[in-house]
């Protein structure tokens, strides 16, 4: 059955050679073996892709093609018939996007690091606005102490790899042998054999340990916040260096403030003899106790700034605001002493039914 060499690249009949390189270039990406370990469908497919491209961008053979089709060919693919290759491609080029190095050059991929961790922890809003050092215990893997991370004794030179850490395979390809390194499966990048194996780890080379870590949370610290401590996650392979611990701080909940960034909010409940005549009254500040000024005639609803009274800003030399909301609360019953009181006090006001200012405005509307 007849092939469309076209078709398979996703390309026009009448497409240029430097159309054909870049739709190759991209099919190339996405189908290598190499980047499609478990994937048979991949590789045969990237079989296809380079029969097409190798007839279509050599000019005799695609003018035999668009004659004969695939089954007028003389030879087959990986015969005489192809064995012309390309003609104008840069592999070095095609292959570096794909691997990040050259055609036919080994892929090299250095010990991979260690794994990061994460722990989280609550602190208060008082600890957010001095800062703290907490101590945390976490279980983790980590360096074993009895082998030092060598994983035993009598070290010798690896077989597998003959000592380099790494071995390397090789996959031939229409264009030639295409190689690619890894890490040694045997020795795991160490490149050394292991004859006294340790009791300890195995042979890992690390073993799980609970570990005591000491972490600073600096002041003004918002929640969600990550701290980073360098070289506290897992150790990596052979050569490579260990991850680092994330710490994620979290803010309780304050029973008295609301925070809104660096600055605090707090209601404050005054009765309406205070409110009318104003006073002086302790508030209560994230640091202790202050004095608020209320003005005469303060209004429910009103919000005071003490300035300066909020949380700090992280890492700066600056400090936020505590805002006070004024409620002014009505009795819910009265002493007989007390209603006369307040009789004698609507008596004495000028504005009596303040309620029949709302009539007045609804006579202006309707006139």
């Amino acid at each position: 059955m007849s092939k469309d060499y076209y078709k398979i690249l996703g390309v026009e009949k009448g497409a240029s050679k430097e159309e054909i390189k870049k739709a190759y270039k991209k099919l190339a990406k996405k189908y290598h073996p190499d980047l499609n370990k478990d994937n048979s469908e991949a590789e045969k497919k990237f079989k296809e892709i380079n029969e097409a491209a190798s007839i279509l961008t050599n000019e005799q053979k695609r003018s035999q093609y668009d004659q004969f089709g695939s089954e007028g060919m003389n030879s087959g693919f990986g015969g005489g018939g192809f064995g012309g290759g390309f003609e104008g491609f840069d592999f070095n080029d095609i292959f570096s996007n794909i691997f990040g190095g050259g055609f036919g050059s080994s892929r090299q991929r250095g010990p991979r690091r260690g794994a990061d961790l994460r722990y989280d922890i609550e602190i208060s809003l008082e600890e957010v606005f001095s800062g703290v050092e907490k101590k945390i215990k976490l279980v983790k893997e980590d360096t074993c102490d009895s082998c030092n991370g060598e994983g035993g004794t009598d070290l010798g030179i690896c077989e597998t790899c003959g000592g380099s850490g790494a071995t390397v395979t090789m996959k031939r390809t229409p264009f030639g042998v295409f190689q690619t390194q890894r890490v040694c499966p045997t020795c795991h990048g160490r490149g050394k054999s292991v004859k006294n194996t340790c009791t300890a780890c195995g042979g890992s080379g690390h073993v799980k340990k609970e570990k005591t870590i000491k972490i600073t949370i600096p002041e003004g610290i918002e929640s969600g916040t990550k701290l980073r401590v360098s070289n506290e996650g897992e150790p990596g392979e052979p050569g490579a260096p260990k991850g680092d611990l994330y710490v994620v701080v979290f803010v309780k909940e304050h029973p008295i403030f609301e925070r809104e960034g660096s600055d605090l909010y707090v209601d404050v409940p005054i009765s309406f003899a205070q409110a009318a005549k104003g006073t002086t009254i302790e508030i209560p500040t994230i640091d202790g106790i202050a004095d608020l000024k209320i003005p005469s005639g303060t209004q429910p609803g009103t919000i005071l700034r003490m300035k300066g009274k909020g949380l700090p800003h992280m890492r700066a030399y600056s400090q936020g605001d505590q805002f006070v909301k004024i409620k002014v609360e009505v009795p819910t019953s009265l002493t007989k002493k007390q209603k006369e009181l307040l009789d004698e006090f609507d008596k004495c006001s000028k504005d009596k039914h303040p309620h029949k200012k709302l009539f007045e405005k609804l006579k202006d509307v309707f006139s």
